[in-house]
């Protein structure tokens, strides 16, 4: 394998140090999953048209001097190697870049890849240790007449009943405000990528993973599958409030929206005695949660007029106090500003060259107690094409000046 090509301030003893991954998605899913596993420590080869590079480098706006904020939230630390798959010394290029990988990751519609020759049984034939992952809208090898569809993330949220869940009970069903199915099938990939990692470890072979966006946004339906299961009967859309837990929903305040989430019965108790009607612990009505929830209307016209009595930051205090949980329906200005994010090390900074101070948001794992470590800021389009295709692929600057000339490759 060739030398790194990584930033210096990079850490070396992350989890996935030394692993190498060849990115050929893009928009959403793949640029998630990829984002997960750079967070770990892995090394990201980024590989975009030469012309418009990812399609969410046009998404927008905003856009920051001309940088779209949508790409630059998705593509910290990736090194862009802007090269025209459609030419077949294009494809040769990246077969070659992919042969000093040990992850190759695309989400093409179905069949894509393999007519690229980038195909799971191609690279596999040429590199037997090498990890494919593909994801699509609907997966393969089921009903034919799904198999070749995009995968949007609203046509998903869609299909998969999610929608149906989703907004109040008198209002039209709504899709989650980011795009869900494209980001649970990143990290489901990012998931299977791991998994297969660690059995190459053990056997030196690697494993095709292939994740379908309708299979990661049903897998989520959990509880609300399992009432289906239960009754065949569709669950309600029930707003902010569950159909199984009460009371465990959003509140109105003297100013302001705030989510109560009593869990369990305990908590009930000390949450009616802090609102001074503790005889609702013993009323039939309300002394579990089963009962509860069959009467959710008649203790919520109890509850909803004392929670207007005092403000959102009064109510925090006072069930912390308690040990019960609850929080403020923050605005996503005072989410991300939340002290606990920033005493975590949650929201990273970077320097980039046209965009400036750029912000993004840290993956979740830490290990060891440790901050997440610093990456490069998300690349400029074939911002790396030159160093990648020299030192990896040992080309000449002859031979990438001819090949930037032919419209093969761009750099910077």
């Amino acid at each position: 394998m060739g030398t790194s090509v990584l930033p210096a301030f990079v850490d070396m003893t992350a989890p996935l140090s030394g692993v190498r991954i060849l990115d050929l998605s893009r928009v959403l899913s793949g640029p998630f999953a990829t984002q997960q596993l750079i967070d770990l420590g892995a090394e990201v080869i980024k590989i975009e048209h030469p012309k418009d590079g990812d399609d969410t480098r046009r998404f927008g706006p905003p856009f920051v001097n001309g940088e779209s904020t949508y790409f630059m939230s998705i593509n910290r630390g990736k090194q862009s190697v802007a090269v025209d798959l459609k030419s077949e010394r294009g494809r040769e290029l990246v077969l070659a870049i992919a042969m000093e990988c040990d992850v190759v990751l695309e989400n093409f519609r179905p069949g894509t890849a393999e007519r690229l020759g980038l195909g799971a049984d191609a690279l596999r034939e040429k590199k037997p240790s090498i990890i494919t992952c593909s994801i699509s809208g609907y997966g393969t090898r089921g009903d034919p007449a799904f198999e070749g569809l995009p995968g949007y993330d609203a046509v998903l949220q869609a299909v998969t009943g999610l929608m149906a869940l989703t907004g109040e009970p008198d209002g039209d069903p709504t899709k989650v405000g980011v795009a869900i199915s494209d980001m649970v099938a990143g990290l489901y990939a990012a998931q299977g990528i791991l998994a297969a990692l660690f059995e190459r470890a053990r056997t030196g072979v690697g494993r095709h993973v292939e994740i379908s966006m309708q299979d990661a946004i049903a897998s989520l339906l959990t509880y609300q599958a399992g009432i289906y299961f239960a009754t065949n009967e569709n669950p309600a859309r029930m707003g902010n409030a569950h159909p199984s837990i009460c009371p465990y929903e959003t509140v109105e305040t003297k100013d302001g929206r705030y989510a109560l989430a009593i869990g369990n019965d305990a908590q009930f108790d000390r949450l009616a005695a802090l609102m001074g009607r503790a005889e609702l612990s013993e009323d039939a009505r309300f002394s579990t949660n089963s009962a509860r929830v069959q009467n959710r209307e008649a203790l919520m016209a109890i509850l909803g007029p004392l929670f207007l009595e005092y403000t959102r930051a009064e109510w925090d205090e006072a069930l912390r106090e308690k040990a019960l949980p609850g929080a403020p329906v923050l605005e996503i200005s005072q989410a991300l500003e939340h002290p606990q994010l920033k005493a975590r090390g949650s929201i990273l900074e970077h320097d980039h060259p046209t965009a400036g101070k750029v912000r993004t948001v840290a993956s979740a794992p830490r290990f060891d107690h440790e901050k997440p470590a610093p990456t490069a800021p998300p690349p400029q389009l074939g911002e790396h094409t030159r160093t990648v295709l020299s030192q990896w692929l040992g080309k000449s600057d002859a031979e990438i000046e001819e090949l930037e000339s032919a419209g093969i490759i761009r750099g910077r």
